[in-house]
């Protein structure tokens, strides 16, 4: 979960909720958002940008890795080097925290875009845009039972992300959010691995390294979509 106000290492706080498990009413809450086609037009003040990227892809002609919440573009630098022949595409819808990644050293293979996550996958299934890994990094958990419709695998816009393709990695520090997610991936008719445990290694921003500082156990669910269809 990305955050415009940084904290030393070892200081962050896992995530308190009043929800032990997954909530129990997600199954009918996908069946719902299955029988509702996102159609949420593209706000005008996003049709230009993506042009851009239209034609950033159509100049790259090569794979494309979507990093949706970017934050301050740490991670979309990260793996930009994990994937050496990609664009990497940074997508957050906060100004602030992309103020922050302009700041960065610049990347010849490295955008970074402020639109909403759903517009930017509704577009880019739209385009079919060439999505060959895409990683959802500590989301915005939505801990309260009740918050349940704003998380991303609870909301019409999912269809759009499943469909894009791909290699598909949510990251997360709350069990249930992982849980919830390998579920609903099923529930949109997509097998997928259980949740799992992030195996160790190098973090890829200064987000999941605060994570693993303070002690918190970090999940992840990993499916590639492309091999599904």
């Amino acid at each position: 979960m990305s955050s415009s106000t940084p904290e030393s290492p070892g200081r962050s706080r896992p995530v308190v909720s009043n929800q032990s498990g997954p909530h129990p009413g997600l199954a009918a809450r996908i069946a719902r958002c299955r029988a509702h086609v996102h159609r949420r037009p593209l706000p005008a003040h996003a049709r230009a940008p993506l042009a851009i990227l239209d034609a950033a892809i159509a100049a790259h002609a090569g794979p494309v890795v979507l990093d949706s919440g970017c934050g301050t573009g740490e991670s979309s630098l990260a793996l930009a080097a994990q994937h050496p022949a990609a664009l990497v595409i940074g997508i957050d819808k906060s100004a602030a925290r992309l103020a922050r990644a302009a700041r960065l050293p610049p990347h010849p293979r490295v955008r970074f875009m402020r639109t909403r996550l759903e517009d930017a996958w509704h577009h880019a299934r739209a385009e079919a845009w060439p999505v060959a890994a895409h990683y959802l990094l500590y989301p915005n958990p939505w801990p309260k039972q009740h918050q349940l419709a704003r998380r991303w695998h609870a909301q019409a816009a999912f269809a759009d992300l499943i469909a894009l393709g791909g290699w598909l990695e949510l990251r997360t520090n709350w069990a249930v959010y992982a849980a919830e997610f390998a579920l609903a991936l099923g529930y949109w008719g997509v097998h997928a691995a259980d949740a799992e445990d992030l195996p160790p290694g190098l973090p890829l921003s200064r987000f999941e390294a605060k994570y693993r500082a303070s002690g918190q156990r970090l999940h992840r669910v990993v499916v590639a979509l492309d091999l599904l269809r």
